[in-house]
């Protein structure tokens, strides 16, 4: 750059020697003369000339120095501008690594600041799960909710109840009502009133758990004291004794439930597919619960399937039982013959009638009761049940089979007939067994609503020989005047309406249970069997006179102080029994220190009677129950 700067002014300096030509003269001689004068001139100029290119020359050797002293300064700017280049590059490059370092600091700052507030988060969390579980543990030391023992979780369970019924007509019964024996207009009770306070229903459970690799295994128990010893009474100690309600036990294994001993019925409704412990029971405080309800207590081995929560198929065989009324017919626990009823005692049997044995009382040396009848059935009760739970609501189909059988004596009661021409006197010749089925269906049905606030809920079961299922305990069979056991129609039906909210349940009851009849007649036009429209209830509206001692017993005196028997004359068989309930549950308490709830229940029960001589007499009963509980938790 400085080279070419000085050869500009070089060149600039020629041309400006060159750019004036030189002139021409007209005439030579003036050219001679001038001719020295010039070439004084000349020389002089040309001193100067040379003199200025000296000058010119210096200057331009000064430029020249000052151009390379200018290009050393501008080779040192270069250099220091390379190196501040290079310096700058390197600063950027060490700028660039430290925003990058800077950036991964910040990341790995934002990562620590993250990583301190999960650890606060978790250690909050920690802290707080220590505190809930230590307040748990703390907790459960106070109020275990369940026991742990050898790897088995047992549960307590129960209530401790206080109670009262009042009823308008007497029936001589605690918390529970035999609904069969409301007293008819005639009977001495219908006119006297009862109050009963208890604490019997009081109930006691537990329920044990185990769990296999492949298997869950259950056992649960439970009992009251609504039963009577030999000398329970309610005079002073009140000591009746407790009573098993429930006692099985449970193996289940991929939907698979095998269950056995004493529960409730298959034909008992559930709330929850076909499990125990979910049963569809009455609200009521009647421990007896409400009529139309069907359900048995009783020894049973069920086996149920369970398909994905949406379909349940169970099986059960049960303990048989028979409710037998009869009347005409001689009856006997022995071969022997029996006198028919309201005879004198000591007077001969009905000719023409047979002898049958049914049930019989059990011995000394037997674990049943010697005052109460058993039937002698030879198959179990069979039922069947299929659940559906679509999604809106619980729905049931069930069927059951019963058998029944009772002996028949030809020649029990019969002292001198064709076929006994040989036999004096009653006796057990020919004698032979008799057998009955009978088989009923049934569906229950249970929908909610409102957000499950409302429960509305049918039930029906009917068929032959059923009727035991019933809460009514309506009778099954009756007997022909041939001894043949002849079983009954009968329909069980119940309806509920539930409403719940936390603190308050209200329910309504309305159901019935209704028996048809059976009866023939004897070769001599005798009626014999139930609710025969031949029968007399003569006396079923006239109160009869009290007696001292057995009721049915002549009178030792005319002051009695017993009862008296409406008499032979007052057959009234049960046609139907109708019940409307209505209650309420109020929770006082509900947490984890258990459950405290009361309430009222107002029932108004009808027992209808089949016609027969003299009409169809009816039984009114008003009953109101209050109850106050403390429930386990």
């Amino acid at each position: 750059m400085k080279s070419v700067l000085a050869l500009a002014l070089w060149l600039a300096f020629s041309c400006s020697l060159f750019a004036a030509p030189p002139q021409q003269s007209s005439t030579s001689g003036a050219s001679r003369k001038k001719t020295t004068g010039a070439t004084t001139s000349t020389s002089g100029k040309l001193d100067r000339l040379e003199q200025a290119i000296e000058a010119q020359q210096q200057q331009i050797q000064q430029l020249r120095q000052e151009l390379q002293s200018r290009d050393q300064t501008v080779q040192q700017l270069q250099q220091r501008l390379d190196q501040s280049q290079s310096t700058a590059t390197q600063a950027a490059s060490k700028a660039d690594a430290a925003a990058s370092q800077a950036i991964q600091q910040q990341e790995a700052v934002t990562e620590l600041k993250t990583d301190v507030n999960d650890l606060k988060q978790n250690s909050t969390s920690t802290a707080l799960s220590l505190q809930e579980t230590q307040k748990s543990v703390q907790s459960a030391n106070e109020s275990p909710i369940a026991l742990h023992f050898k790897g088995i979780t047992i549960t307590p369970g129960g209530f401790l109840a206080a109670e009262t019924v009042y009823r308008n007509r007497s029936l001589a019964s605690d918390i529970n009502t035999p609904f069969n024996s409301v007293n008819l207009p005639g009977a001495s009770q219908s006119h006297l009133s009862e109050f009963f306070a208890s604490g019997r229903q009081s109930r006691v459970s537990m329920l044990a758990e185990g769990k296999l690799k492949s298997a869950k295994l259950t056992g649960y128990v439970e009992g009251d004291f609504l039963s009577a010893g030999v000398t329970s009474n309610n005079n002073e100690s009140n000591s009746y004794t407790f009573r098993q309600r429930q006692a099985w036990g449970q193996a289940s294994v991929n939907r698979w439930n095998f269950t056995g001993g004493q529960m409730w019925s298959l034909v008992t409704e559930t709330k929850k597919g076909l499990d125990n412990r979910s049963e569809a029971l009455p609200m009521t405080i009647d421990a007896q619960y409400t009529a139309g309800f069907s359900w048995a207590r009783q020894y049973g081995f069920r086996v149920t399937k369970d398909f994905g929560d949406k379909v349940w198929v169970g099986f059960s065989v049960e303990n048989p039982q028979t409710l037998l009324t009869t009347h005409g017919n001689p009856t006997g626990t022995t071969a022997s013959a029996t006198p028919p009823p309201g005879s004198v005692p000591g007077t001969a049997p009905t000719p023409n009638s047979t002898n049958f044995l049914l049930g019989a009382a059990g011995t000394s040396g037997g674990l049943y009761n010697p005052s109460a009848t058993y039937s002698f059935n030879y198959t179990p009760d069979v039922i069947a049940k299929v659940a559906f739970e679509p999604g809106f609501g619980h729905y049931e189909v069930f069927g059951l089979v019963s058998n029944f059988r009772d002996r028949i004596f030809p020649c029990g009661a019969i002292s001198q007939t064709t076929t006994c021409s040989a036999v004096t006197g009653a006796s057990a010749v020919g004698a032979y067994n008799n057998t009955a089925t009978g088989a009923g269906v049934g569906a229950n049905a249970r929908v909610s609503a409102f957000n499950k606030h409302v429960d509305f809920g049918l039930h029906f079961l009917g068929g032959n020989g059923v009727a035991r299922y019933g809460t009514t305990t309506l009778p099954d069979a009756t007997v022909r005047a041939d001894g043949v056991l002849q079983l009954l129609r009968s329909y069980q039906a119940l309806g509920t309406l539930e409403w719940h909210s936390p603190k308050l349940d209200i329910y309504l009851n309305g159901g019935g249970e209704y028996v048809g009849r059976g009866w023939t007649l004897t070769s001599s036009g005798k009626p014999v069997g139930y609710a025969s429209p031949l029968f007399a209830n003569n006396s079923c509206f006239s109160e009869p006179v009290s007696t001292v001692g057995t009721p049915g017993q002549f009178p030792v005196s005319t002051t009695g102080f017993v009862p008296g028997s409406l008499g032979s004359k007052c057959t009234g068989d049960t046609r139907n029994i109708i019940e409307g309930t209505f209650g309420f549950w109020y929770k006082i308490y509900n947490g984890p220190k258990g459950r405290i709830q009361l309430g009222p229940q107002y029932s108004y029960v009808v027992r209808n009677t089949w016609h027969g001589v003299g009409g169809e007499p009816h039984g009114v009963e008003n009953m109101a129950f209050t109850s106050f509980r403390y429930y386990l938790p």
